[in-house]
């Protein structure tokens, strides 16, 4: 019997350590109650796996606190409301200057349609190739998902590059038709594109017939059936976003002094964004109140 207790005893030991090689078993997220989730990777040294995570506290920006892309959100909304419907609708490329609320939009859908069964996977790029993992796990589901990939950029040699362009080919579409996917990228494209491309241009008469390597490179973009371009905001909308979010933070309107300032800050940025100009309001705000509760107790 000692025997078998100590062979017992070691089979519990070599259990325990082959317990630490294999990824924890992760609850299945609760749908009905949370909204937004994001794709995490698993990995041991010898396994390879991935979860879904609830996102508890997602952004509760809406709709309305964006301001200059009116026909940005009407596009992306009506896109929306038709795949909560049920009915067909394009995935969704955005693409353009940087802080003008591309991001920002796609949050602000999920908080309008959460309600009516729309919930929103992040999935960060490097995780790209997993996406067929992921589909599995959500197909069978009655909500809506929104795959949403923030801030895509690609060398053509990536996997994720790969395997966005083999789902965006259709195999989402035909094995699942509550998913779509929103991305956003500052190019285009999503693959630099450099001057050597352009190189094996043909000109045929008129006609002009790019090189394979650049058609490539245009190709992934083009699968999305919705593209949304953004640009830089003028003075007039910054100044605007810069009201609302005063407004939103309980301070004065805009006076010639605040308008000064927020100009200045925009300047010293190099950029007049959404982003920027709620950088200068928060940062306005702040101080203004600040100096006020200091007063208060000095």
């Amino acid at each position: 019997m000692s025997g078998l207790k100590k062979l017992s005893q070691r089979a519990n030991k070599l259990l325990d350590r082959l317990e630490k090689f294999l990824p924890t078993e992760q609850p299945d997220p609760d749908w009905q109650a949370m909204h937004a989730f994001r794709w995490r990777r698993q990995s041991t040294a010898y396994s390879m796996g991935g979860y879904i995570q609830t996102i508890h506290h997602p952004h509760p920006i809406t709709l309305e606190a964006l301001h200059g892309i009116d026909e940005q959100k009407q596009r992306i909304d009506q896109n929306t409301r038709q795949f909560v419907q049920g009915f067909s609708a394009n995935n969704v490329l955005l693409t353009g200057a940087r802080g003008t609320g591309k991001s920002s939009l796609i949050k602000a859908l999920l908080n309008r349609y959460a309600n009516d069964g729309l919930r929103l996977i992040e999935v960060e790029k490097h995780h790209l190739v997993d996406l067929h993992d992921i589909v599995d796990k959500i197909y069978q589901r009655p909500e809506r998902f929104i795959l949403f990939c923030d801030d895509l950029s690609f060398e053509s040699d990536e996997p994720g590059y790969k395997a966005l362009k083999v789902v965006l080919d259709g195999s989402i579409a035909t094995v699942s038709d509550n998913v779509l996917i929103y991305a956003t990228s500052n190019r285009r494209h999503m693959v630099p594109e450099l001057m050597r491309d352009n190189l094996d241009t043909k000109h045929l008469g008129d006609e002009v017939h790019p090189s394979e390597t650049v058609e490539e490179k245009i190709s992934l973009s083009e699968r999305f059936g919705l593209w949304l371009s953004f640009y830089p905001f003028d003075q007039e909308h910054y100044l605007q976003i810069v009201a609302y979010w005063l407004t939103h933070y309980g301070v004065a309107t805009m006076t010639p002094s605040v308008r000064t300032e927020a100009l200045q800050w925009a300047l010293l940025r190099g950029s007049r964004s959404g982003r920027v100009a709620w950088q200068f309001a928060r940062d306005w705000a702040g101080r203004q109140k600040s100096s006020k509760a200091s007063r208060h107790h000095s």
